[in-house]
């Protein structure tokens, strides 16, 4: 393998005539971020997927959470007949699927089933635009997602039977670093690790989080484009894991009212001639670092609120952004303060800016396109960042704060000509449409909460 857990086209071959791969997951993530795709048999793909790719029903792209076809797209709709896609293989992403038997998996890129381009509104396309850009300037983004969850010892069958109410979390106190209920733990998290190093992912560190059963998972961080095709992998792996195992993971970003909300951190920055960009002599605050580090920072805070949906992508995504919960609340910036949206961490080479808005909710393709946007038009803009702020933001109510409902970030997403002249307006339409959908899904909901508030007081 070219490395531990990748695999080259004759390395799979080797292995398919050996015996040891039989099936390959073709795979692509839909606007929630889950893997979709198909199971193909191994000697098909090398004889067919392999070069030619396959198809993928274009309704994948517009569908909702349940997979209903949702009205109202132009995209693909029942006037069109929900035609197809093509997905084809990206090979660098050929990996060992170690958690799964004799099985290979590999990401692919979705085009038009006609003009065989890329799908401008899938995912992991916008993604790519962005890094188009990048490339223009001959650098390159180097990135990291902190995945944190809840383990539960309920199997998903048994809290789907249940309702999701009454589970049992695997963890009775909080558990923040410690190293006892992490051993608790190991029988899965250990078995993940495994199989996720097994896999060409390597884990640095895993830890007890700040809630009853919560965990936080960290990978090496890598450039931008295999770092999101890793969350999306480690993610689905972390899932199958859990239910094979008869337990159950949520990434969630608010799976309790009184328990911390999960998040997905992301760390950034951008490098060019082997060089972190980011590093630099001039005093900025308390670090040292450059003017493109300067604009950059300045351009990812000003934007929030034009891309908050593609951090923040559901309806409980807001419940998260709660003062004194560890989530941030406001739009400021600081060193090594985890009151923060932006918190500045490193020196010199290890410069870099952790953006805390994002839950573990998020499409990693996404909320890295979005960071990457906002922080390169605050380099062509020369956008210079708030001044840093020193002390608990969460008291600091002058500054502005993150959308605190889905419906309000849509709103501004929508309207936003940044993001449309980033995106491009049939991008914008088309996800605005979707994160709509998910706002009328709650709308014409009747909660557990409603009854319990209403049902005999009202």
């Amino acid at each position: 393998m070219n490395k531990k857990g990748f695999l080259t086209q004759e390395e799979l071959e080797d292995k398919i005539g050996e015996g040891l791969i039989e099936t390959v997951v073709v795979g692509f993530t839909d606007h929630y971020g889950r893997l979709m795709g198909k199971r193909v048999d191994a000697e098909y793909f090398l004889e067919s997927v392999l070069t030619s790719g396959t198809h993928g029903c274009n309704y994948l792209l517009t569908t909702n959470m349940a997979m209903d076809p949702v009205p109202g797209y132009q995209y693909a709709n029942w006037e069109l007949g929900y035609g197809d896609f093509h997905l084809v293989p990206d090979l660098n992403t050929l990996r060992v699927a170690d958690w799964l038997e004799k099985t290979a998996l590999v990401i692919c890129d979705v085009h038009n089933e006609k003009s065989h381009l890329l799908e401008s509104i899938a995912p992991r396309s916008i993604l790519k635009k962005q890094l188009s850009a990048l490339e223009a300037d001959h650098m390159q983004c180097f990135a990291a997602s902190e995945l944190e969850y809840y383990l539960l010892e309920n199997s998903y069958k048994q809290a789907f039977q249940q309702n999701y109410q009454n589970l049992t979390p695997a963890g009775y106190y909080l558990e923040d670093y410690h190293i006892m209920q992490g051993t608790r733990n190991e029988k899965y998290t250990s078995v993940v690790r495994r199989h996720l190093k097994n896999s060409g992912i390597q884990v640095e560190t895993s830890k007890g989080e700040w809630g009853l059963g919560q965990h936080e998972l960290n990978v090496k961080y890598s450039d931008v484009l295999s770092m999101s095709d890793n969350h999306v992998v480690y993610k689905q792996c972390m899932k199958e894991v859990a239910d094979a195992m008869g337990v159950s993971v949520t990434f969630m970003a608010k799976f309790a009212s009184d328990q911390a909300g999960s998040s997905s951190h992301i760390h950034m920055s951008l490098w060019k001639d082997g060089e972190n960009a980011f590093a630099g002599d001039q005093e900025f605050g308390p670090v040292k670092g450059s003017d493109l580090f300067r604009w950059f920072l300045g351009g990812w805070i000003k934007h929030v609120p034009d891309v908050m949906p593609l951090y923040a992508p559901t309806i409980n995504s807001y419940k998260r952004f709660v003062d004194g919960s560890w989530a941030p609340t406001r739009l400021a910036w600081s060193y090594d303060n985890r009151t923060a949206g932006f918190r500045v961490v490193g020196s010199g080479a290890g410069l870099r800016i952790e953006c805390r808005i994002p839950g573990a909710d998020c499409n990693p393709y996404l909320a890295f396109a979005a960071s990457l946007a906002s922080g390169l038009d605050g380099i062509k803009n020369k956008i210079e960042p708030p001044e840093c702020f020193v002390g608990d933001i969460y008291a600091a109510a002058h500054l502005p704060r993150v959308p605190y409902t889905l419906a309000e970030a849509v709103t501004l997403f929508e309207g936003s000509e940044f993001a449309k002249n980033t995106f491009g307006s049939e991008v914008v339409k088309h996800y605005t449409h979707f994160f709509k959908t998910e706002q009328r899904a709650y709308d014409t909901s009747v909660t557990d909460w409603e009854r319990k508030r209403y049902f005999e007081q009202i």
